[in-house]
């Protein structure tokens, strides 16, 4: 509960549940934040028989659509938004939505798992911050969310340094895996997020009527931050993308000069193939069966068309070159 001082205080459900049924004026300075954990059956039903949240909130909790979104639902705001688990460790299952109503006196929040931006804000509450209307929590909830993207952004960066150095050195052959895997979560956070400005900047164009100056000036604000988040992912997305060519580009040399090697080596034993599967037919008329030098001629003649291979070889090759 935030006096109008804007410090926040805790609340339990039965404090909550008495000054929700009592409907306080809002003239009296006072809000109210409710988060809720929906993996608890009772969550919802204390929600529909204290909260008095229009209808399109709890059907936005049951339609499965996890495309961030703002709407504006008379004098209220729902949103769907989306953030990263408390636990995140870059894997693209640790986001989940959290869904959001706002009015004048009252902000509710639900979620199904702990996630980060919304224990950000509620421990920054708790060691005093102030807030001082239910749209500045809205904006709050949102810059924190935006910080919480600014850090996955530079950790990412960080292992993306390191996955680069490595690949300079000529040994970043086994990260085309970890390339591969950062850069899917990097476009399902983008997918997920990016048209939360669009629909904050439309909202922002006929706010309701209880929403001050300088909360629609905040929530621009906020908007704008996220725009340049979702730029700068955008950037390291390309710069991934960039590096796992550079490793398909390096396997591949690899590939080929393997190739080539197993060619040259082919080639030099093709004479020596060939001879002793001719000279070791088991018929009458072998060339020199009876020739106390047969041996060394052969080795001779092998010896010859070896040679001649191995130059036919190294010419094409700087003929190669050459081009």
């Amino acid at each position: 509960m935030f006096g109008p001082d804007g410090l926040g205080r805790p609340l339990d459900s039965a404090a909550a549940a008495r000054w929700l049924d009592a409907d306080p004026p809002a003239s009296d300075g006072r809000f109210a934040w409710l988060h809720f954990n929906l993996a608890q059956v009772a969550a919802e039903r204390w929600l529909v028989r204290h909260a008095g949240l229009a209808p399109e909130f709890y059907e936005m909790l049951h339609e499965g659509v996890a495309s961030t979104r703002i709407e504006r639902v008379e004098q209220a705001l729902n949103a769907v938004v989306n953030d990263v688990h408390f636990d995140f460790e870059l894997d693209a299952s640790d986001i989940s939505t959290l869904w959001i109503s706002v009015d004048r006196r009252l902000v509710v929040t639900a979620r199904r798992q702990p996630l980060r931006s919304v224990d950000r804000l509620r421990v920054a509450i708790g060691r005093g911050d102030a807030i001082r209307s239910t749209a500045d929590l809205l904006e709050r909830l949102m810059r924190t969310q935006a910080d919480v993207l600014v850090g996955i952004v530079r950790s990412v960066t960080a292992r993306v340094d390191r996955i680069e150095d490595e690949l300079l050195a000529g040994r970043a052959a086994a990260r085309r895996a970890r390339l591969g895997g950062v850069r899917r979560v990097l476009v399902r956070l983008q997918r997920l997020l990016a048209p939360e400005p669009a629909a904050l900047f439309r909202l922002l164009q006929t706010p309701p009527r209880w929403m001050a100056t300088e909360d629609v000036q905040e929530l621009r604000a906020a908007a704008e931050e996220f725009s340049v988040v979702l730029h700068d992912m955008q950037l390291l997305q390309e710069r991934i993308k960039l590096l796992q060519e550079e490793v398909a580009a390096s396997v591949n040399e690899d590939n080929n000069r393997s190739l080539y090697v197993l060619t040259v080596v082919t080639v030099l034993a093709l004479p020596i193939n060939i001879l002793a599967g001719l000279f070791g037919m088991n018929v009458g008329g072998i060339p020199l069966a009876d020739d106390d030098h047969g041996f060394w001629i052969l080795v001779a003649l092998v010896g010859a068309f070896t040679v001649v291979a191995l130059w036919l070889t190294l010419r094409r090759q700087r003929g190669h070159r050459r081009d």
